[in-house]
């Protein structure tokens, strides 16, 4: 069987021996290990891939780790790798990230359980049908945002959902809700903020003659869009361009950046170092893996 085991701790000498002497001992196979050190606030973080050649199962190779995590003060995980995360997707009336996810999702190259798509418009009801994926429509209006986060919290509960992905869902959640999915909802976003709010960004961006344009994957908090940034990416703009092409562009810029924030959050290679985040890449060979589940 094949885990992943997370660790973020204090830095001090000493963890990786700890950590794998007793992989080891437990008759695991180390395939993969990533390491940070935050020397400015003393944290260290670790990923490790492994298998378990013996056949010790995730109860029993937690329950036996929780005397190494206890001495260097750690919170730590140990994830099933085969086991795929149950996602929620959030869309409004922009589907180019909608749509990318779900390609992405039908040929395996996100291991992900779809469990529910939840928009405030019924634009998208018949392709998420079409794929058999349970629709839920919930509109918003100022009246009723408060059952309407209600009834998206009761969603996922329901369906057991570990994350919940805003593919271009545009309504601002309550502080109530982010901090009830801390770590568990991931935005994304044109990367023009905070120089061009409001309507029509592209719009203002060609306006102004900008050369980058890209976007931002974040998970979500209380402040609007400033959230810890997961993944980022950029294109090279020409004044030969439109600004209907810098749309074109920033659809393709988005729903790539998004995929990439997405498959790193449900393969555990994310740590939230306060304001910020640890990412730690697919390692050579990895990814394949990975992408198959």
């Amino acid at each position: 069987m094949k885990f992943v085991l997370t660790v973020a701790c204090p830095t001090t000498r000493g963890i990786v021996a700890a950590i794998s002497g007793y992989l080891a001992s437990q008759g695991c196979y180390i395939i993969d290990s990533s390491q940070f050190d935050d020397l400015e606030n003393g944290l260290f973080f670790m990923r490790i891939s492994f298998l378990s050649e013996e056949g010790s199962d995730r109860p029993e190779l937690a329950e036996g780790f929780a005397p190494i995590a206890d001495k260097f003060s750690m919170t730590f995980d140990i994830h099933d790798a085969e086991e795929r995360m149950k996602v929620v997707l959030m869309v409004s009336r922009f589907g180019h990230c909608l749509n990318d996810l779900l390609y992405r999702w039908r040929i395996g190259a996100l291991p992900i359980d779809i469990v529910a798509v939840v928009s405030n418009h019924l634009d998208y009801q018949k392709l998420v049908v079409n794929h058999d994926i349970p629709f839920f429509h919930v509109p918003v209006t100022k009246a009723n945002k408060p059952d309407a986060e209600a009834r998206l919290l009761q969603i996922v509960q329901d369906t057991k959902a570990d994350l919940v992905v805003l593919a271009r869902y545009m309504q601002v959640l309550s502080d109530a809700l982010c901090r009830e999915m801390s770590g568990r909802i991931i935005n994304i976003h044109h990367s023009f903020l905070p120089s061009f709010k409001g309507a029509n960004p592209y719009k203002q961006a060609y306006e102004r003659g900008v050369k980058l344009i890209g976007a931002t994957a974040h998970y979500v908090t209380a402040d609007l869009d400033e959230g810890p940034i997961i993944e980022q990416d950029v294109a090279r703009i020409t004044h030969a361009q439109s600004a209907e092409d810098y749309v074109s562009i920033g659809r393709d810029v988005e729903s790539q950046v998004l995929a990439r924030a997405i498959h790193a959050h449900i393969h555990h290679r994310i740590f939230i170092n306060g304001n910020r985040t640890v990412v730690f890449p697919a390692s050579p060979g990895s990814y394949a893996s990975e992408r198959m589940g």
